[in-house]
């Protein structure tokens, strides 16, 4: 079997440049007609993401970014930054949600490849990419299932291939997955010999959170995305599609988001190697979203009954709230998002959510 003939999938006569996943998804999401740059309705008009389910997520990302504040010993500047910004919704919503003091005192960047949107709060600037020097909290929510991974496909004699698509999302095996890749998969990924069996190669997400954690200078940095470990990755990838609110087959032309979940104990891992022998980084924390924003206030609890009669308006607000709550927490659904929580500096991931097990479901 050669490279570049094994396994092929799709029509024959389709045209396109034969490409490995990471390149031809880049092009689409970020490129100048990509699916990040070109609508105007940014992600919120093709999925459902935790930020625009409701406003309690912001707050709860508020009041993380104020234990930070705590943590920190209320620094002079506190710093927010929204990582994969969409279109500003979630540092919005944070800034809105700050106590006033703290807002006072908080300098709030979005990082998107999109242009800035009409009508976002001034206060926010708007950023290519992270800044360096950060003092405070760097929150990247369902950013890194969007950075762009070639995917490998064991072939008929067990050997692990990179595989090649085309703009239509035809498919075929390519060379085999060698060096770098090879060793990433051997350690966070390793297949057994069995064809058919998938994976993405997430070492531009390690290398790419390990930078943005390189941006904090003291404080903390959040990873929230759907994710998998080592001792239970999926054994055919998650390579998947979303157009218009609903999945669909990932076709790299930019008319879909195209993503995966995400290998976090592997991201956790590189920020740690980048570290210098004498510097001890703190140890990062992996927690279901649902046990942190139980921490952080967000419970999904329905109000009491009795005040339905003494407040019935109090009590419909907050049975919404509780609705809401509720969704964000859901087993099967927003609550599985795993959150990273890598620390910087003197700040003690632990402490920070020391409500955890309180909180947790029997």
């Amino acid at each position: 079997m050669t490279p570049g003939t094994a396994g092929f999938r799709g029509a024959p006569e389709a045209h396109g440049t034969w490409r490995g996943w990471r390149e031809a998804t880049q092009e689409a999401l970020y490129g100048p007609e990509g699916f990040y740059r070109a609508g105007p309705e940014g992600p919120a008009g093709h999925f459902r993401t935790s930020v625009h389910a409701s406003p309690l997520f912001a707050g709860a990302v508020a009041r993380l970014l104020c234990r930070v504040d705590e943590a920190l010993g209320r620094p002079a500047v506190l710093d927010f930054v929204d990582m994969a910004a969409g279109r500003g919704e979630l540092v919005a919503g944070v800034l809105a949600a700050l106590p006033a003091d703290v807002a006072a005192r908080t300098r709030a960047y979005a990082v998107e490849v999109a242009a800035r949107p009409e009508g976002l709060d001034r206060r926010v600037q708007w950023l290519a990419r992270p800044p360096d020097g950060v003092t405070g909290l760097l929150f990247a929510n369902e950013w890194l299932d969007n950075v762009p991974v070639d995917v490998a496909e064991v072939d008929a004699e067990g050997v692990a291939r990179r595989v090649l698509v085309r703009g239509d999302g035809a498919e075929r095996l390519g060379e085999p997955v060698a060096g770098a890749e090879a060793e990433w998969l051997a350690r966070w990924w390793p297949m057994p010999a069995e064809e058919g069996r998938r994976a993405e190669i997430g070492l531009p997400r390690d290398e790419a959170w390990a930078s943005a954690v390189a941006a904090l200078d003291a404080g903390l940095a959040v990873a929230a995305d759907y994710a998998h470990s080592v001792s239970a990755r999926p054994p055919f990838g998650t390579l998947t599609g979303f157009r218009e609110g609903r999945e669909t087959e990932p076709v790299p032309d930019g008319s879909c988001d195209i993503t995966a979940h995400v290998a976090l104990d592997a991201c956790a891992a590189a920020h740690t190697a980048r570290c210098t022998p004498e510097y001890a980084p703190p140890n990062a924390l992996t927690r279901p979203q649902r046990e942190i924003l139980r921490a952080l206030g967000v419970t999904g609890a329905r109000p009491p009954l009795a005040l339905a009669s003494t407040d019935p308006a109090a009590y419909v607000r907050a049975l919404a709230s509780a609705s809401q709550g509720a969704e964000l927490t859901a087993r099967g659904g927003l609550g599985d998002f795993r959150w990273l929580l890598q620390p910087v500096g003197p700040v003690d991931a632990e402490a920070l959510l020391v409500d955890v097990a309180d909180h947790e479901e029997q």
